[in-house]
């Protein structure tokens, strides 16, 4: 079986022998052998022989050694060094290695040196059929739509041969179905997997098992089998469509159920699954549809009944309608299988509820007058049970909507009475709260808002919006509005409006009034208005408001006569400016004001200093400090003598205002001035006699001088150089001219008659 082969020798031991340069020359013979072959799995007791090396210079007689290297060397091969037989020492596994590559040479026994160079072959393990096909990736699963025609594509199988494909049928596999038939096919060289029944149905089956089978050797006798379990599943689509599990749902619902509740559940059940097997729910039109409506829950495929509408037994005790399943996936290869819908009748029965007595308006709304007697009914509510036992209703106001007991009920007829007396000036509108209770459940109570409307009744008469501060200059004109009022009425104003203006008294004559709605301006009749004559005029006015019962009130407008510009601006209208010269500006008035005060304060300073120096103490003992400065310069400049007079009233042949008019004209005398010499040498005088006065305080002081002024055809009028006598005069007389002139400044007494000329010093 395995023969070697003999061939010429090669090498240094061939040229030895044949002479080498010696010139012998013989035909160089060496060995190339094919390679061995040893059979896989043997099973024999003694070593397998593999085969034999040989060499042409081994002539028998035992020169010759062979040795044997590389792959298995001595373990898995040996070799007989004498005669050159391979064996294999155990069993092999062409699967496991299935060649080795050994080196043999052929060297001389004696010397061991090499006879041949070294060569290289083969021992290949010969395959035997000893291993089966084998499904690496199973066991397998897969999918396929149900209904599917006949061939269609399921999966391809593979099955491998550890063995030889090259040598013999060893790895020639067949498939085969064993289990799975007749609903599955299988290739037998592919391996393809195929449906072989039609219309297979998820719903009647959805699993199968199917058991494949491969076999080496082409399938013949002796060949090794494997086999792989296939599970293939049916895949849902739309073959089916929903159906209801009874033709009517018969529910219940109690009357209270709240509106958007769910009132009942039904199922339309389809086979399918998934997608498929969705399921959308619609009411039929009809009459009692109107009151529900369904939604679909998804995750069960329920239809769920959903309250539209408030129920009422007592309208109506049930309901029917028709409600239609249907899927919402449609496969258009099933549309001759059928409509893929289904229809149910849905009877829904109400059941009575005992609720609360009902009113017969939502709210309530009721007007009564103020003032209105204690007990008068203003209006009245009304609640009814409409459950079938129809109990009687009763009446409460509910306390916390009517604190103060303004109103009452009455519990059974369910009239509303004033309890007090009411005023809309201090609440207009009430807003209390009713309850209507059932006498067999008493639980049971309902409420409804009554407002209550306090109208106005005319008890308020009209008024003078505010006090009026009113003047009319002495040279108004005629028809001239000196003052614009108004009126107030806390009535509303279907009552208060229009206001009529009256006036009543002697003054009439003087003032009207212009009117329009609550306002009225003050109109002059006439001028030439004086103060002297009149100072303030008192006008009574009655104001009437427009009620059915009309109401008035009288308020009297004082006016008062003033000194106006030549413009007709306000100069003043103080009592005191009446007794000042007809020249005496406001700005004159103020400066003699302001001296007076000075000259107050500096006397009162005065008084003080001196106690403190007539103290009975040792004034070396004491330091007395003083802050107290004359003015002087400044007493003398702080106003503008010229301003005494004022030049734009000062006019010839004209009555003094200080002066009643019936007493005709007083001689003029020329008027002073800052300047005059008269005034200079007093000043002088007074200053020389101070200067020498031992007696006058060694500090700073305001004195004051009074002077008359020289040359007066009436003399002197001051106390101060007056001739005491032991008789007086009687000036009662002065009486008449009222409280301003009894009492001048400086208890200076003016006869009448006489003309006065005031000077500031």
């Amino acid at each position: 079986l395995n023969p070697y082969w003999l061939h010429a020798p090669t090498g240094p031991l061939a040229a030895g022998r044949n002479g080498g340069s010696r010139g012998f020359q013989r035909v160089k013979r060496g060995w190339v052998w094919n390679q061995f072959f040893v059979l896989e799995e043997y099973m024999g007791s003694d070593p397998q022989y593999v085969g034999k090396l040989h060499t042409d210079l081994d002539n028998g007689e035992s020169g010759v050694k062979y040795t044997l290297s590389g792959d298995g060397a001595g373990t898995i091969f040996t070799i007989d060094q004498i005669t050159g037989d391979i064996h294999a020492l155990r069993s092999l596994d062409r699967e496991e290695k299935p060649y080795y590559t050994l080196r043999a040479q052929a060297v001389d026994i004696e010397t061991n040196r090499p006879l041949e160079p070294e060569s290289e072959f083969v021992i290949k393990v010969q395959d035997i059929n000893d291993n089966e096909p084998k499904f690496l990736e199973g066991p397998y699963t897969a999918s396929v739509p149900e209904m599917s025609p006949v061939g269609t594509y399921v999966m391809k199988v593979t099955a491998t041969d550890a063995d030889d494909p090259t040598y013999g049928n060893s790895a020639r596999v067949v498939y085969s179905i064993l289990h799975g038939q007749p609903y599955f096919s299988v290739d037998a060289k592919t391996g393809v997997i195929r449906t072989a029944l039609p219309n297979m149905d998820r719903e009647m089956k959805e699993l199968y098992q199917v058991l494949i089978q491969a076999k080496d050797m082409g399938g013949q006798l002796g060949g090794l089998a494997g086999t792989t379990t296939i599970n293939i599943t049916l895949s849902d689509v739309n073959d089916n469509p929903p159906r209801f599990s009874k033709s009517i749902f018969h529910l219940r619902v109690p009357e209270s159920s709240a509106v958007g509740s769910a009132v009942g559940r039904i199922k339309a059940h389809d086979l399918d699954i998934g997608k498929n097997a969705e399921v959308e729910y619609n009411i039929v039109p009809g009459d009692g549809g109107a009151m529900f409506d369904i939604t679909t829950n998804e995750h069960n495929q329920e239809g769920i009944i959903m309250l539209k509408k408030p129920l009422d037994y007592e309208t109506k005790k049930a309901y029917t309608f028709k409600v239609e399943a249907s899927n919402a996936h449609l496969d258009p290869r099933f549309h001759n299988f059928g409509p893929f819908k289904d229809t149910a009748t849905v009877k829904i029965n109400i059941l009575d509820v005992d609720e609360p007595p009902v009113f017969s308006k939502p709210s309530y709304a009721m007007d009564v007058y103020e003032d209105t007697p204690q007990g008068t009914i203003i209006g009245a509510v009304t609640a009814q049970d409409l459950d079938a036992g129809n109990s009687p209703v009763r009446y409460s106001i509910d306390w916390k909507s009517d604190l103060d007991s303004f109103f009452d009920i009455d519990p059974v007829r369910g009239t509303i009475s004033t309890n007090e007396l009411l005023d809309r000036e201090s609440i207009a509108q009430h807003n209390i709260s009713v309850v209507a209770t059932k006498v067999n459940n008493p639980v049971l109570t309902s409420r409804v808002a009554v407002t209550v409307h306090v109208l106005d009744i005319n008890e308020f008469p009209p008024e003078l919006a505010m006090p009026y501060e009113t003047f009319v200059c002495e040279s108004a004109k005629v028809g001239q509005v000196i003052q614009v009022i108004s009126a107030r009425d806390q009535d509303l104003p279907q009552h208060r409006y229009p206001h009529f203006w009256h006036v009543t008294s002697k003054n009439v004559s003087l003032f009207f009034f212009l009117y329009s709605d609550n306002t009225a301006g003050v109109v002059t009749l006439r001028g030439g208005f004086k103060r002297r004559s009149q100072e303030i005029y008192h006008l009574p006015v009655v104001i009437e408001d427009g009620g059915l019962q009309t109401l008035s009130s009288t308020g009297t407008l004082t006016i008062r006569v003033c000194g106006c510009d030549t413009d007709g601006s306000l100069l003043t209208c103080s009592a005191e400016a009446i007794f000042l010269p007809v020249g005496l500006s406001t700005g004159a008035l103020i400066a003699i004001l302001v001296l007076i005060v000075v000259l107050y304060v500096g006397v009162r300073r005065q008084k003080k200093k001196e106690t403190l120096m007539t103290s009975k103490e040792d004034i070396r003992d004491n330091v007395i400090h003083y802050d107290d400065e004359g003015g002087g310069e400044e007493d003398t400049h702080a106003f503008d003598m010229g301003t005494l007079r004022n030049p734009k009233v000062i006019k010839e042949n004209m009555f003094r205002r200080d002066v009643k008019p019936e007493l005709g004209l007083c001689p003029r005398r020329p008027v002073a001035s800052q300047n005059s010499a008269d005034i200079s040498n007093f000043i002088s005088l007074r200053l020389q006699e101070h200067d020498g006065d031992t007696s006058a305080p060694p500090y700073d002081s305001l004195a004051t001088y009074a002077y008359e002024g020289e040359g007066s055809v009436a003399e002197s009028l001051s106390s101060i150089e007056s001739v005491k006598g032991e008789t007086e005069e009687d000036y009662d007389y002065l009486n008449e001219w009222g409280p301003r002139f009894k009492t001048l400044d400086m208890d200076v007494v003016v006869p009448r008659g006489t003309c006065i000329d005031l000077y500031l010093l």
